[in-house]
């Protein structure tokens, strides 16, 4: 049952229906996929779920393609198992939003046809080594400060699949740092190496957390709802926050001259973000845009034959 448009006034059950959602909401509990909800509720947890699926399954991709050069086979294996894991979070993101009546072929169809989104992060190349790293460091670090909150969302499927996503993410986190203060005791090529990552990663990481609050169009209602918990600006503050110690006790200097402690607050600030480069990225002309999608295209295609038959072999045994 839809929620009531402009054009077409609510009918009684429905009146009672939006006010036994709105009662769930304001109690802090959780929808579930059996409840009734509003259409847009509906539509705006299809959406922010499945830009989180995509952007597990794409984030495979700058990580993968380290797996045969990673320097030593335990390197090779934490890696395997690292990239492993964010396709079973991509598995784990498709299924909550099926609870919702997304078809998981429709999302992948969307993405490859860029009518639905993916975080602008991955769309940046992996040159060396310490970017698989600082992606673990950075990028993860700033995933764990976006997505923990989300293990209290509104909707149940989407809270109950993040817990389990949250602590493999902190445990990626923790094998970056691991992998970065291993080369930073390392040679000074290799320091010099870690450096060159952190410089080029930063901007992109704070970047991950959307638009600015005045900019975001779907941050505010999605927090009313309870889905979102904190405002993109205060997890991009908190991540800030988090990762200035850090980069101390690594021994990087971070790519911002304006970066201080504000004694006041005792938080960082920091300088502008070039939101250019985001809107650039997330309309598809990122340096690696095109190779992402037609990797998942390609992807796609090429194993239709898998679905196929797992598809005849379900339907046989059904019958």
């Amino acid at each position: 049952m839809s929620a009531p448009t402009l054009d077409r006034p609510a009918a009684p059950d429905e009146v009672a229906l939006q006010a036994q959602f709105d009662a769930t909401i304001a109690a802090d509990h959780r929808i579930e996929p059996r409840d009734w909800m509003p259409e847009a509720y509906r539509k705006g947890l299809i959406r922010q779920i499945a830009q989180h699926a995509h952007s597990e399954i794409i984030g495979m991709q700058p990580e993968g393609d380290w797996l045969l050069a990673a320097p030593s086979l335990r390197r090779k294996a934490i890696l395997l198992a690292k990239v492993q894991d964010e396709a079973g979070h991509g598995m784990y993101l498709y299924s909550a939003a099926e609870t919702l009546g997304a078809d998981r072929a429709d999302l992948t169809d969307k993405l490859i046809e860029r009518k639905q989104k993916y975080s602008s992060i991955f769309n940046y190349p992996t040159q060396t080594y310490a970017d698989v790293g600082v992606i673990g460091w950075l990028v993860d670090g700033a995933a764990i400060c976006n997505q923990v909150p989300l293990c209290r969302s509104s909707y149940g499927p989407y809270a109950r699949a993040m817990i389990r996503v949250c602590k493999e993410e902190s445990f990626h986190q923790r094998q970056g740092f691991e992998l970065l203060m291993t080369m930073m005791g390392g040679t000074g090529a290799q320091r010099a190496m870690v450096q060159d990552a952190v410089d080029r990663w930063w901007w992109p990481s704070l970047m991950m957390f959307g638009p600015p609050d005045d900019d975001s169009p779907n941050s505010a209602q999605s927090m009313k709802w309870g889905v979102k918990r904190h405002s993109n600006d205060e997890l991009r503050q908190r991540f800030v926050d988090m990762t200035v110690p850090q980069a101390a006790v690594l021994g990087v200097t971070l790519p911002d001259p304006e970066l201080a402690l504000d004694p006041e607050t005792g938080r960082y600030r920091f300088g502008a973000i070039d939101w250019d480069e985001f809107k650039q990225v997330l309309a598809g002309k990122g340096p690696c845009n095109d190779e992402r999608i037609a990797r998942r295209r390609a992807a796609r295609d090429d194993n239709a034959w898998v679905t196929e038959a797992a598809t005849a072999y379900a339907d046989k045994h059904a019958s």
